[in-house]
This record gives structure tokens, C-alpha cells and sequence, in this order.
């Protein structure tokens, strides 16, 4: 492959689309946004954005056409970024309006337990459980910006890669294989998060050579 990583950001009416294009386009990123099936065959990774409610999440996915598209794509192997009700919506169902999501990562998004205060938002540590490349270069324990009520429970512990306290700890970022999770919002987070997007993109470039 040559050029930059062709990197599609998922527009499906529940995202603030600009700051994440932006910072993708940052690490050099070729960022397109993709609101149509069609759009899934021009990139070669995907981040799927989010804030809001899930119901409302999968409702626009359906009504774009855009749901049984996008889990084929990723099925194939291709990379998936969710950040944020992106991450949340890649399990199986959340228990915020007793939605089934994406399916495509074993688990279910819950409240968060003894929460000093809901919703969770500002810069909380993100502390790591395993090594892995989307964190390389990013000192553990790093701050990240949270913005969230919700946080998914995998079903399996060996998806967790990092995870953050506030009330009780929740997994904050989560791989398997393609397939990538994180609650807080890179893109908001300064260098580390940066650092973040650009290891996701090498990543992605990786898988496309």
C-alpha cells in the first residue's frame, strides 16, 4: 500500500464528527466520512464514534442501511475502532433502553457500580492490564477525557486491555483482534491521545499493506 491509511469515520448521526476527523487527519490519516454502505468500500479502517443513547445508535444505523454493512465489514477482518457509545454499541446488547447492538464483542454495556457521580466525565488514569500496540509509546496510567454513564462488562477478561476506577474499576479499552474499544475519547485527550489515533492507524495501515 502507498500513501496514507485511507481511515473512515462512521457518520451515522450520533457523533460529533469534527474533533475526531480532525485528530485523525493530525496523525496522518486520510479521513473520509462514510454515512452509506458504499463508503465502507473506500477506507480501510473504521472509527465508530459516538455520544448519546444506544437505542438511538442502532435506530440511525438501521435507517442508513448501515448495520448488517458494517458487521460484515469488520467480520471480514478489517479494523474497528469504537470510542466512546461506538464502544459500547460493539457488544452484544447494552442495558441502556434493553437495546441488542453490534454483536461483536462478547458482552454487555451496564451502568457504572458506586459511581461517585454519574455521568463520569473530565481526565481519569487509564491503567493498563496487558500490553498491546494500540498504547505503544503511552506511559500507563496516562489520563484520558470520559464522557459516560455506561461501560461495557466483556464476557471474556482477555479482551481487557486497560482499565479505570470511578466508583468500582470498568474496562476502559478493550482488542480482539480487529476490533478495538475504548470508553474515553482520544481525540480529546491531548498527546496521549494522539499517540493513541497514530498507533491506531498504523495498525490499520498495517493490515492493508
Amino acid at each position: 500500500m502507498s500513501g496514507a491509511v485511507r481511515v473512515g469515520v462512521l457518520d451515522y448521526g450520533a457523533a460529533n464528527m469534527v474533533s475526531i476527523t480532525k485528530a485523525l487527519a493530525a496523525v496522518g490519516a486520510d479521513v473520509t466520512a462514510v454515512a452509506e454502505p458504499a463508503g465502507l468500500t473506500t477506507v480501510d479502517a473504521i472509527v465508530v464514534p459516538g455520544v448519546g443513547a444506544a437505542g438511538s445508535a442502532m435506530d440511525h444505523l438501521r435507517e442508513r442501511g448501515l448495520l448488517q454493512p458494517l458487521t460484515e465489514w469488520v467480520r471480514d477482518g478489517r479494523p474497528c475502532l469504537g470510542i466512546c457509545l461506538g464502544y459500547q454499541i460493539l457488544f452484544d446488547a447494552s442495558a441502556e433502553g434493553e437495546v441488542d447492538t453490534l454483536g461483536l464483542l462478547p458482552g454487555r454495556t451496564e451502568m457504572l457500580v458506586d459511581a461517585p457521580t454519574l455521568p463520569h466525565i473530565g481526565w481519569n488514569s487509564v491503567n493498563a492490564v496487558r500490553a498491546h500496540p494500540l498504547f505503544e509509546g503511552i506511559s500507563d496510567g496516562s489520563y484520558f477525557y470520559f464522557v459516560h454513564s455506561y461501560a461495557p462488562v466483556p464476557a471474556d477478561d482477555r479482551l481487557v486491555v486497560a482499565r479505570t476506577t470511578h466508583g468500582r474499576p470498568f474496562a476502559s479499552a478493550v482488542a480482539e483482534g480487529n476490533v478495538y474499544g475504548l470508553q474515553f475519547h482520544p481525540e480529546k485527550s491531548s498527546h496521549a491521545g494522539l499517540q493513541l489515533l497514530a498507533n491506531y492507524a498504523s495498525l490499520a495501515a498495517a493490515g492493508a499493506a
